[in-house]
């Protein structure tokens, strides 16, 4: 075990260089944003799972959003869209069953909850969207409405 300065102060201890224990920076800070995820309601044990990686892209039709969720069955995704145009992208991947008789050598795949949020914009159709899961990937597409050109009238002029 060795200790090392912390740039906040203290000193921090490092026990397992390999240790795959995420170090937020940013954990005690008195400041969250609204779409924040309390730390409180995920373990570390979970840290991993959490941060679920999810792409966004817009095309001129819709905004897609993928998300890579091996393991997973669509049965523990949820997609939900909140008030306020917020789309909520959830899960759990439970804990594999252990047997008395199991003698585990390594563990490095993540079981918990995930949780993640995107704030829409004005001109997503809220009421259409649809999700679909293929081979661990979901992909959830949130059609736009069509942007209409303004008419333009052309006035007379007079005199």
């Amino acid at each position: 075990m060795s200790l090392s300065p912390s740039f906040f102060g203290g000193r921090r201890t490092i026990s397992n260089p390999f240790s795959m224990e995420i170090w937020d920076p940013f954990n005690d800070f008195p400041f969250s944003t609204s779409l924040s995820i309390p730390r409180t309601q995920f373990s570390n044990e979970t840290d991993a799972f959490v941060n679920a990686r999810i792409d966004w892209k817009e095309t001129p039709q819709a905004h897609i959003f993928k998300a890579d969720l091996p393991g997973l069955k669509k049965e523990e995704v949820k997609v939900e869209v909140e008030k306020g145009r917020v789309l909520q992208i959830s899960g759990e991947r439970s804990k594999e069953q252990e047997e008395k008789s199991d003698q585990w050598h390594r563990v490095e795949r993540s079981s918990g909850k995930f949780l993640r949020r995107f704030r829409l914009p004005e001109n997503a159709k809220i009421d259409q969207v649809k999700a679909a899961m293929e081979n661990g990937v979901l992909t959830v597409t949130v059609p736009k409405e069509e942007v209409k050109n303004p008419e333009v009238k052309a006035i007379e002029i007079s005199g």
